[in-house]
């Protein structure tokens, strides 16, 4: 009984000690899609007009590029066809869905559409990675695109059927790439930069003839031009997903799709900073509704993180009980 008492106490510091870790993580996260989200800004305010394919190659692959020339090293065996695999679906096909949905779409309402994310990635989780279904993440997820409908709807908006099937493609794209990124995790002794590099690189290559044969290279470039490219590619790709891949190899992945509604929320925020748009009362309130959601969603995380630091520690205090 002593012993037993003994491990219960020593148990509690070490639970909080992961949840600030969890917490931790899951703030670290949050930094990704909210760079992300200043790609409207950016977009609209610095780079050539009606060029938004070759925005996304000049986003990924010197990004990829720098990160191959950085760390050396390349897939072995069956890492090739997964870093394909993987290259298309989180960076190329989700780059090329996710610009022609914000070419037909308002930036708002493509966002909107990607909302879905977190949906089917709860559907690929069960199926793929054989994670639970929760109710308050339905709820969560519910929260969260209503929110964002109230943020970027409006009642006049006459929305093509084209846009609205390429968000759904990123959507999809993006959520199954997130699950295999999770259920393969990355090869053993490879770091995330390689690993993300790989992925940049891939993508990059994807996306080079889409934006040749339907944009080509822009005719001139700008100061501001060259500026806004560099910070796409270097904060907005090479920066943002080192930080999250490296979320995914420590979250649930659940959790992380959830953080991702953390991008229309910055652009609004940074278009009403930057760009002086307006926040009317009911956008305010969708806002709200988004940081809500995000909050409903972590609560299966915390649960975890408790009883898994509870196990652990348990197990670690009984393996070293005298024989």
């Amino acid at each position: 009984m002593n012993r037993l008492i003994e491990l219960i106490r020593s148990a509690i510091p070490q639970q909080r000690r992961c949840e600030g870790h969890t917490i931790g993580w899951l703030l670290v996260a949050m930094v990704a899609p909210a760079i992300w989200g200043s790609t409207y800004v950016v977009t609209t305010e610095m780079l050539p007009a009606d060029k938004p394919l070759m925005a996304a190659v000049f986003r990924a692959l010197p990004a990829g590029l720098l990160l191959l020339l950085f760390t050396r090293a390349l897939p072995q065996g069956r890492w090739w066809l997964r870093t394909l695999t993987l290259g298309i679906l989180n960076i190329g096909g989700f780059f090329y869905c996710l610009f022609v949905a914000a070419y037909l779409l308002p930036g708002g309402v493509a966002a909107l559409v990607m909302s879905s994310q977190p949906i089917l990635v709860m559907i690929l989780g069960v199926l793929f990675l054989k994670e639970s279904l929760t109710l308050h993440q339905f709820i969560a997820c519910l929260t969260g695109m209503a929110g964002l409908s109230i943020l970027v709807l409006e009642p006049s908006m006459v929305l093509p059927i084209e846009g609205l099937l390429a968000g759904l493609g990123g959507a999809a794209s993006m959520a199954t790439g997130l699950v295999l990124t999770k259920k393969w995790g990355k090869p053993e002794g490879v770091s995330v930069a390689a690993f993300t590099g790989w992925q940049l690189t891939v993508g990059g290559l994807f996306l080079l003839p889409f934006g040749l044969i339907q944009e080509g290279l822009p005719a001139a470039l700008t100061v501001n031009n060259l500026l806004g490219y560099g910070y796409l590619s270097l904060v907005g790709a090479l920066l943002a997903y080192l930080i999250w891949f490296k979320a995914i190899e420590k979250l649930p992945v659940v959790s992380v799709s959830f953080v991702s509604f953390a991008s229309p929320l910055s652009a609004a925020l940074l278009g009403y900073f930057i760009l002086d748009e307006t926040l009317t009362p009911s956008q305010l309130l969708g806002a709200g509704a988004i940081v809500v959601a995000i909050v409903i969603s972590q609560r299966h995380t915390f649960t975890h993180s408790k009883a898994g630091c509870s196990h652990a520690k348990v197990h670690s205090q009984l393996s070293t009980k005298p024989s």
